[in-house]
């Protein structure tokens, strides 16, 4: 998350100070352990087993140099059938030979990536989504990510009824977290630690120079904000130290709360543990899945290599809906994590609130900024204004650790350059050398974009051109400077804009899969904080405050996850392509000005589907889409037959024996019935047909909708046909064939081309879906 208190790629994750040294321990003859995960036939297993973890600890797997039996960290049987354990890597190689593994894989560290947003999304109460859902009630939503604070007013469960009886979860006691800590709010609390401790050492949480619980409870703070963005509790006379005020509830307030954790302060979350999250989640009986978590090595993973991809389909074949963030990694190109099609993934959009800063200039210039500092203001002293960059190398313009010299920045406001280190510790750093304020000044790689961060001291950010303009003051003679802080504003225009740190497509793995597939509100959100920690993370942060205020993708996900919870409710019957395609064809890519949708890092530009997907998700509208594009299990598996799977990699992700036909129609994956429309030429092929299926779901049993199709360049043509589509009691379903066409072998000037289809039944119901056409070198 680009996380208000922390860096926009480790989200919330600190530096960990533990030796590397002790990680895996050893195996016969020194050899050094790694945790790896084993995809394992569950149909093979003997029946003289009574059950899979006894099968796993036989004979039958130990075949190691010692002829010790196997000791699973974890068990898997519900979205993923096999086990983990930590291995030497000569008994790795033995056991992948074992006849009934499909497959192993190495254990790796992911990262996490982290009110008036429901407002915003165009939630009302008594009115709508939230009243036609009973905001929720109903619903269990589990978050995996670092655990819980249960106290806290957001997870209270007061006037809620008594928790589904098909609820099977359980409340794990730990230190600092008895059983009573669930409620009818709360209604579960796991915590998974054993790829943690197989990487870390088992003294990896005590050791890690930070508090932490070997419990659910959330000594890390971002598992306790992403919960209550979900599905928090309605809490009157909320803020962030002032900040904004007002009453604080989740997207879904009133669906129920199951805290997964999979994720360790310092230490991010290893996949083994993820996977065993999904698999208990599952078990337990959630209706939708939270996971603000992503990363890995940086390299997108085939699905079958990927334990988010796995587990995640795991959830979706029983009918689990899964939001997944998108990753912090923008404005790059290319950027986006957690590309599966069964899954959501968000991206990050501004909301209608700010916290705007000014800082003011010895020759009258003022600059906007933002910040959430709440301390003792400046009151408009002017103050030496001083730039350690200038002379005093990269660390010291960073503001590294270490690097500034008190002599020279003790009493003044010091420039630091964004980057390397968390935001706020460049602030700490500047007080413990002696500066009286700071300002963050962005660089290339962020733009323009903005967060608000709670310093410990006076200090505020401001975008790159800023921050060029204020450099360039400070070399000059006796520079000054003061800043004033403006407190909360709302009704901020434009909004939505993409956030300048969400991830980008194209999708990496599949480009004919749009991937982000939405945004949603992710800039300095306000929701439920840890009382382990101070507002920026630090240890050394004395305060402690209720609620905090948070940016990144992490945030952005929850609010998709309570989106779920509420469609969920209201349509109990829609699967969860279905609960994707309302929020995505239902999306507006028009701010509140009724202008395109901007881009955070590049002010002026207009985004573009790479940005923000379908647009920006608005539950206004998606109780009532009209149509959905539904996709089931044969249909993923046809896909992945397309984009070249073979059946056993295929198997390991659908837990069940595929064959693949042995030739594909159009074999590229562009035939998934996905909501969004992406066409990819390769060389010299100037046009392509693609099909999709769409579902009448709306009130009338019998409806006709007619195409509308808008591109951005003449260089590309569309063709719907037929030309229109005709539902009845009898024809819930109607196909169509999109066409699209080049006018040239080679890209146009405007490549790549987006546009958007729109079949509407002239009565309220407009299911658009984005298109975008790119041309890519033959494979």
């Amino acid at each position: 998350m680009a996380a208000a208190p922390h860096c926009l790629l480790l989200l919330l994750v600190l530096i960990p100070t533990l030796s590397r040294g002790v990680v895996g321990g050893s195996g016969a003859g020194g050899e050094a352990r790694k945790t790896y995960i084993f995809r394992v036939d569950h149909s093979a297993k003997p029946s003289v087993f009574p059950s899979h973890a006894h099968w796993y600890s036989s004979a039958a797997f130990a075949s190691g140099a010692d002829g010790a039996p196997l000791e699973p960290l974890h068990v898997y049987d519900t979205v993923f059938h096999g086990f983990a354990a930590s291995v030497p890597a000569s008994r790795a190689d033995a056991l992948r030979r074992h006849p009934a593994v499909l497959a192993a894989f190495e254990d790796q560290v992911r990262t996490l990536h982290t009110t008036r947003s429901p407002q915003f999304l165009g939630l009302r109460a008594r009115l709508g989504l939230w009243s036609l859902a009973d905001y929720g009630s109903d619903v269990v939503v589990g978050v995996l990510d670092t655990g819980v604070w249960p106290e806290r007013r957001s997870l209270s469960d007061r006037n809620l009824p008594p928790v589904p009886s098909r609820w099977r979860g359980g409340c794990d006691a730990g230190p600092g977290f008895p059983a009573s800590s669930c409620n009818r709010k709360l209604v579960g609390a796991r915590f998974f630690s054993q790829g943690h401790a197989a990487h870390y050492g088992l003294a990896a949480t005590a050791s890690n120079g930070s508090v932490e619980f070997m419990s659910p409870r959330d000594a890390d703070g971002h598992g306790t904000h992403t919960a209550t963005t979900a599905a928090g509790s309605v809490a009157y006379d909320a803020s962030m130290e002032g900040y904004a005020p007002g009453v604080a509830k989740g997207v879904a307030p009133k669906a129920r709360v199951a805290a997964y954790k999979v994720c360790w302060k310092g230490a991010g979350c290893l996949d083994s543990d993820i996977l065993a999250g999904f698999d208990r989640a599952v078990a337990d009986g959630v209706d939708v899945i939270s996971v603000s978590i992503g990363g890995g090595n940086g390299v997108a993973s085939p699905f079958y290599l990927d334990p988010i991809a796995i587990g995640a389909y795991g959830a979706v074949s029983r009918g689990v809906f899964v939001a997944t963030s998108a990753g912090n990694e923008g404005p790059t190109a290319m950027s986006v994590t957690n590309l599966a099609p069964w899954l959501a993934t968000v991206g990050a959009g501004t909301i209608d609130r700010n916290f705007p800063a000014e800082i003011v200039l010895g020759d009258g210039r003022r600059m906007s900024g933002v910040s959430l500092y709440s301390g003792k203001p400046l009151t408009n002293t002017m103050l030496p204004l001083f730039y350690p960059g200038r002379s005093g190398g990269l660390s010291a313009s960073l503001c590294m650790e270490n690097s500034i010299d008190p002599s020279v920045v003790s009493g003044k406001i010091v420039i630091c350059d964004r980057g390397s280190s968390p935001r706020v510790a460049k602030g700490m750093v500047v007080k413990d050398a002696g500066g009286v304020a700071m300002v963050l000044a962005n660089g290339a790689a962020n733009g323009e974009g903005l967060v608000g961060d709670a310093h410990v001291l006076p200090a505020c950010s401001v975008g790159e051109n800023e921050g060029d303009t204020l450099k360039a003051y400070a070399a000059n003679t006796n520079p000054t400077a003061t800043i004033n802080f403006k407190g909360t504003v709302i009704g901020v225009k434009p909004a939505p804009v993409v956030a300048s740190f969400s991830a980008r497509g194209p999708n990496g793995l599949v480009p004919e899969i749009l991937k982000p597939d939405f945004i949603a509100p992710g800039v300095n959100i306000l929701a439920a904080w840890t009382g382990a920690t101070g507002p920026t993370g630090l240890e050394s942060d004395p305060r402690r405050t209720e609620f905090n205020i948070l940016s990144g993708t992490s945030m952005a996900c929850p609010h998709a996850s309570g989106a779920a919870a509420l469609l969920r409710s209201a349509h109990p019957g829609w699967s969860p392509a279905a609960i994707r395609s309302a929020l995505m064809t239902t999306a507006v890519a028009t701010d509140n000005r009724g202008e395109a949708v901007g881009d955070e890092a590049e002010p002026g530009r207009v985004a573009t589907p790479f940005d923000y997907g379908a647009g920006h998700i608005n539950l206004g509208k998606a109780l009532d889409p009209g149509l959905v594009y539904d996709i089931g299990d044969d249909d993923y598996v046809a896909f992945m037959c397309s984009i070249g799977y073979e059946a056993n990699a295929i198997e390991v992700i659908t837990h069940k024996p595929v064959a693949c036909p042995a030739t594909s129609r159009n074999p590229s994956g562009s035939d998934l019935n996905y909501p969004s429309i992406s066409v990819v030429f390769y060389g010299g092929n100037q046009s392509k047909t693609v099909i999709r299926t769409a579902t009448n779901v709306g009130a009338a049993a019998s409806a006709t909708y007619k195409p509308r199709v808008e591109m951005a360049s003449s260089a590309v043509s569309v063709t719907i046909k037929p030309e229109k589509l005709v539902f009845s009691p009898t024809a819930k379903t109607q196909r169509f064939a999109v066409t699209v066409a080049s006018s040239s072998s080679s890209p146009p000037a405007s490549a790549p081309v987006y546009g958007h289809l729109v079949w509407s039944d002239g009565g309220g119901h407009d299911v658009r879906s984005p298109i975008v056409v790119t041309w890519l070198q033959s494979m």
